[in-house]
């Protein structure tokens, strides 16, 4: 964990600053912009629309972004607060991914134990479990691959140029780990 209590600036920070913003997503953005932030986690490319939006691009050419629109539509559904939208958006999500006849169905473990029942009365983490499951199916699989296709290499090219940096020859962890301990 990044626990330094000088800035790049070179300003002390008081200790509650400090760790205030020890893992927090905004604190390691202010580190990791764009691609970068992308190759340090997927957490980072999934809390970034661009990344997103590159991610699905690439995943669509692969025929494998339903994984990716299943973990979209349950963090949207986490935040519904409507009981009715709830309940609509509960019977999306399993009719599209996870019903036996599902025109995007995912591969989770195990059949889903969600029923006619639990679509009445839904709560926001009621798909938590198979999310988690497709976070890291796309985390150890086709984030990996993002992360060495072409695409990706280009992506960073492109934004080496823009910022004046030269990534090339350097992978994507040593480049993280680079800037990270800058």
């Amino acid at each position: 964990m990044f626990t330094r209590a000088v800035t790049r600036l070179g300003r002390k920070r008081p200790p509650s600053e400090i760790h205030a913003n020890e893992g927090s997503l905004n604190f390691q953005n202010q580190i990791f912009k764009g691609t970068q932030s992308w190759a340090a986690s997927l957490d980072n490319l999934l809390h970034d629309p661009a990344g997103v939006a590159e991610f699905m691009d690439f995943l669509k050419k692969e025929f494998s972004d339903e994984n990716l629109l299943f973990w979209l539509a349950c963090e949207d559904f986490k935040k519904t607060e409507d009981q009715e939208e709830m309940k609509r958006k509960a019977k999306a999500i399993y009719t599209t991914f996870l019903c036996s006849k599902a025109p995007s169905q995912v591969n989770v473990e195990g059949r889903p134990k969600v029923g006619e029942q639990t679509l009445k009365l839904p709560h926001p983490l009621m798909f938590e479990k198979l999310q988690e499951q497709i976070f890291n199916l796309m985390k150890y699989d086709s984030y990996t691959r993002f992360l060495r296709s072409e695409k990706f290499q280009k992506l960073q090219e492109s934004e080496g140029q823009v910022t004046g940096t030269s990534t090339a020859g350097e992978s994507a962890p040593k480049r993280a780990s680079r800037i990270y301990n800058t």
